[in-house]
């Protein structure tokens, strides 16, 4: 096999010197990303050239250091939804291979941003890393820019609370429950989605049926708990819920899971996707003497979520 055949990119070729790109895992698409991404479309309007986001997939660390990668804050399809609604006039997803991740800095710079994507000017967060081992900075760019005929923007760190936003700040605080601090970072609440599944009807018995979400393995889950939700239902519906996410101490022998009871809410929801967004952590997982003293917790949950709606 050839190496050109072994570099697959998305979508056809640009013209030359056409775009102004902004590269990056992207993870979360959080304020910080958003930050660079709206400078290059800013830019892109500015210069009359096509504004291009490219991400990548898998996670960059997953094949140059797979037991460094992190759980993922956003999976590959909720991040091309994020990015696409950004408005910027190009999306594409490279796949992160194993003879990427050899490029050096200017390789990648000449086949894949300048042959490909037609690049004319590069816009880049202020901490961008590339390249074969994270070889290449901002200061690599622009001396190859210089060599080459483009230039590089450098966007500064955006700063929340005196602390810069990143995608590792908002897993922690994930992992630690603090479901509105990480909101504030990511400009809207944490979500996950998934497909409802069936599950073994505990909650039905109980009194209060739930919807069990099959979660995508590489997704961060925030803390184990008891949280009040929003929850999408395809584009058309959105309701009103509390989930419950991890184990089910109560009762033995059932495994851990995300489930949501819909407030105000009668049907059938299997196969239908949900988005379930995180507003707010009610509780820890608690073990109850009796299924009687659970549905009396349960009913307390519901009373905080409704006031939290009200």
């Amino acid at each position: 096999m050839s190496e050109s055949s072994e570099l697959h990119l998305p979508g056809p070729p640009a013209l030359p010197r056409s775009a102004v790109v902004t590269l990056g895992t992207f993870d979360g698409v959080h304020r910080g990303h958003l930050a660079v991404i709206e400078q290059a479309i800013s830019a892109a309007k500015h210069e009359a050239r096509t504004s291009t986001v490219l991400t990548f997939d898998p996670h960059p660390l997953r094949v140059a250091r797979p037991e460094a990668a992190p759980q993922l804050l956003t999976t590959t399809q909720e991040k091309v939804a994020l990015l696409r609604a950004t408005g910027a006039d190009r999306v594409d997803v490279i796949p992160f291979t194993a003879y990427l991740a050899r490029f050096t800095p200017r390789r990648f710079v000449e086949d894949v941003l300048i042959a490909h994507y037609g690049l004319a000017h590069l816009v880049v967060g202020h901490d961008h890393g590339f390249g074969k081992d994270r070889s290449g900075d901002v200061e690599t760019l622009r001396r190859i820019g210089s060599e080459l005929g483009f230039s590089v923007t450098s966007v500064p760190a955006l700063h929340v609370d005196s602390a810069p936003v990143s995608s590792t700040r908002i897993r922690n605080l994930l992992t630690n429950g603090e479901v509105g601090a990480a909101a504030d970072l990511l400009g809207r609440p944490y979500a996950l989605e998934g497909p409802v599944v069936r599950g073994e009807q505990r909650g039905r018995v109980l009194g209060f049926p739930t919807a069990n979400v099959a979660v995508d393995a590489d997704k961060l889950l925030p803390l184990e708990g008891i949280y009040v939700v929003r929850v999408d239902v395809g584009e058309s519906m959105q309701l009103q819920g509390v989930m419950h996410l991890g184990p089910r101490p109560t009762f033995f022998g059932f495994s851990p899971s995300a489930e949501v009871f819909l407030l105000d809410f009668e049907g059938n929801l299997y196969d239908r996707d949900l988005r379930v967004h995180f507003l707010h952590r009610i509780r820890g997982i608690a073990r109850f003497e009796s299924a009687e003293a659970l549905q009396d917790a349960i009913r307390s949950d519901i009373e905080i979520a409704r006031d939290f709606f009200r």
